[in-house]
């Protein structure tokens, strides 16, 4: 017994003595081959990028999508400042006198060649009733002023003011888009009316992916009961036509009540909002029926977290990508929406102003042929249409987790 307890002591030793000789000669050994010497900061681990940095790198990296976002960025900056930077009152009825007047821009030389600052805008008058056509009048010069004073308005409607960024003398007009038939500036309409059909996308899809995903996740995650009754709900609410619904209300809130035009449409746009989650919700509960299947969500729930936990931490984030598709799809629709309810006449009316609205002037032909600035919201509306589908597939490619 005694022997082979000391048989395996020495044994022990011979092992560690062998480990200690192999360390040195191998350290000696890579000291004399620098293509394998290893630094103290080589040994350190390298600190990895998060899943969130990483799809962001991704989106930036991806020019289309940035296109769409500075295009976006700078349409809802230019309406959260609309009349700040319009050139005159876009809800009065203008100077009929000035009906239909073309674009034109301010000058630093006159018609000399000689510099002249402040910049100045020619006096224009009307040569040929029948087609609108206008001339300028060299010798009526009306001084271009910046950050001056205009008409009254307020800021985000909470702080009155009357500054603006650029005002002409009284008199003179700057008209860079030109005017519509009421003499009013288009650029002016231009602005204000993107504050409405800008902002309803923005409402519709805020109240159409909240409840979109609250239903169809809890329908998808518990089953039974829940789901039954959810989806009965659904298709309940998806069988009321919209459209039908919209002229209702409009006749509901119609011209003897105290809501503005923009305070109906605004109504009309949380109804569509209640109206339209009901799709995306059984998307939604789809994939929250495959989600909840997978092994890190059966982990979760073995360890004893909640159901809550479960369904917001490691069911929906896997529903981020559709919603962000969804979303950039669904925001142009609301757009397209005011437009084509504007057009019918249930949505924004005059003197109010929208995209919509203002597209309605081109249902005449003779306007199209002779005054094409008219088209300029629907220049707008397809600027903002592709922008947000842009952004929505370079989303879609930054932050889709299968992405290496």
């Amino acid at each position: 017994m005694d022997d082979m307890e000391n048989m395996e002591r020495q044994i022990a030793k011979r092992f560690v003595l062998f480990s200690i000789v192999s360390t040195v000669s191998m350290g000696f050994h890579d000291s004399n081959c620098p293509r394998n010497h290893l630094t103290m900061n080589d040994s350190l681990p390298q600190k990895s990028l998060s899943p969130f940095r990483l799809s962001v790198q991704r989106l930036l990296r991806n020019g289309t999508a940035m296109t769409g976002l500075i295009i976006l960025a700078v349409l809802y900056f230019l309406a959260l400042f609309a009349h700040f930077f319009a050139l005159s009152d876009p809800i009065s009825l203008g100077n009929l006198e000035a009906s239909y007047h073309p674009p034109n821009w301010m000058h630093v030389f006159d018609e000399k060649g000689e510099f002249n600052w402040p910049p100045f805008v020619y006096g224009t008058e009307l040569v040929d009733l029948d087609t609108l056509e206008y001339e300028n009048i060299p010798e009526e010069k009306y001084k271009v002023h910046f950050f001056a004073e205009g008409y009254e308005y307020k800021l985000w409607f909470l702080f009155p003011t009357n500054r603006h960024f650029i005002q002409v003398e009284e008199g003179g007009g700057l008209h860079p888009l030109g005017c519509d038939k009421y003499g009013r500036d288009v650029w002016s309409r231009l602005l204000v009316g993107g504050q409405v059909s800008l902002s309803v996308g923005l409402i519709g899809i805020f109240i159409t992916l909240t409840l979109g995903t609250f239903f169809g996740g809890i329908a998808g995650y518990f089953g039974g009961w829940a789901d039954t009754l959810l989806m009965r709900w659904v298709e309940l609410i998806l069988s009321i036509p919209g459209l039908y619904l919209i002229l209702a209300m409009r006749s509901t809130f119609g011209k003897d009540t105290n809501l503005s035009s923009a305070q109906i449409y605004l109504l009309i746009v949380a109804i569509l909002g209640f109206i339209y989650w009901a799709g995306l919700s059984r998307v939604i509960r789809g994939m929250v029926l495959s989600l909840k299947e997978r092994e890190h969500v059966l982990a979760a729930r073995v360890i004893g977290a909640s159901h809550l936990r479960v369904l917001i931490r490691h069911i929906l984030p896997g529903t981020f990508t559709y919603l962000i598709v969804a979303a950039t799809i669904m925001v142009p629709g609301y757009i397209l929406g005011e437009v084509a309810l504007s057009f019918l006449g249930v949505g924004i009316e005059e003197p109010n102003a929208s995209w919509g609205l203002m597209l309605r002037e081109a249902q005449d032909v003779d306007v199209l042929e002779h005054q094409k600035w008219i088209l300029a919201s629907g220049v707008a509306i397809f600027i903002t249409v592709f922008a947000f589908n842009f952004l929505g597939d370079g989303l879609r490619d930054a932050f889709d987790p299968r992405k290496e």
